[in-house]
């Protein structure tokens, strides 16, 4: 089902993928460069409500409008507080999600809508190339749980340089590593958009499956 709503910064249109009987609620939008046809969320969509959590699918004004480049950060909070009534609606738990730039959104504002939980796809921890840059304050600020799911080889940030020690195989038994406030599940070899190369010991229907095996296990220890 298609939602249109209504923001301050323009018309956001959301997608709902419903479980039949649905614990939470997973808002996730797309990044800077991208919309929601990215591999990760659509796996997401697919698989999620199969285990009792409705999906919505978020696109932020600047994409429905279609214009091709992000607006500032303060405007992408502005879009996400402005569709978050909408989720609400159901009167269940809402874990705030996306990929990217839209998961900077999600920790930037998940205590102050009462977000039960963060789902960070690909955190841009600094920008290609400049470490010093560092965005780490923004996901330990979220205040709530928060999963990253980051590629191995991800310029914006490679697993092993979150905080804390990280050492997982990133395969589809183990759930991830504690640390800092957030666990994080590390899918090998993958980029920022999570593919895997050609040489990779994993498929690409591999590598999906250990983001949707994941953050399914990470749901199920939310209760």
């Amino acid at each position: 089902m298609i939602e249109i709503v209504e923001t301050d910064i323009g018309t956001a249109r959301l997608t709902w993928h419903r479980a039949e009987d649905a614990r939470f609620v997973l808002a996730l939008s797309h990044g800077a460069g991208g919309g929601i046809e990215a591999r990760d969320i659509q796996a997401l969509a697919r698989v999620l409500p199969q285990h009792g959590v409705t999906v919505v699918l978020v696109e932020q004004p600047w994409r429905v409008a279609g214009r091709k480049v992000a607006p500032a950060p303060k405007t992408l909070d502005a879009g996400w507080r402005g569709i978050w009534p909408a989720l609400t609606g159901m009167g269940l738990p809402v874990i705030a999600g996306g990929r990217s730039a839209g998961a900077r959104v999600a920790c930037r504002t998940a205590t102050e809508l009462g977000a039960r939980a963060v789902l960070a796809l690909s955190f841009p921890l600094h920008p290609p190339g400049k470490p010093e840059k560092s965005r780490v304050d923004e996901l330990l600020g979220a205040g709530v749980p928060t999963l990253v799911v980051q590629g191995g080889n991800d310029p914006f940030g490679r697993p092993e340089e979150f905080p804390g020690s990280f050492e997982s195989s990133g395969a589809p038994d183990s759930p991830g590593s504690s640390q800092g406030g957030f666990e994080l599940v590390q899918v090998p070899g993958a980029d920022h958009g999570l593919a895997v190369p050609k040489r990779s010991p994993l498929t690409q229907e591999e590598a999906l499956k250990v983001v949707t095996d994941g953050v399914v296990r990470w749901v199920v220890s939310l209760g």
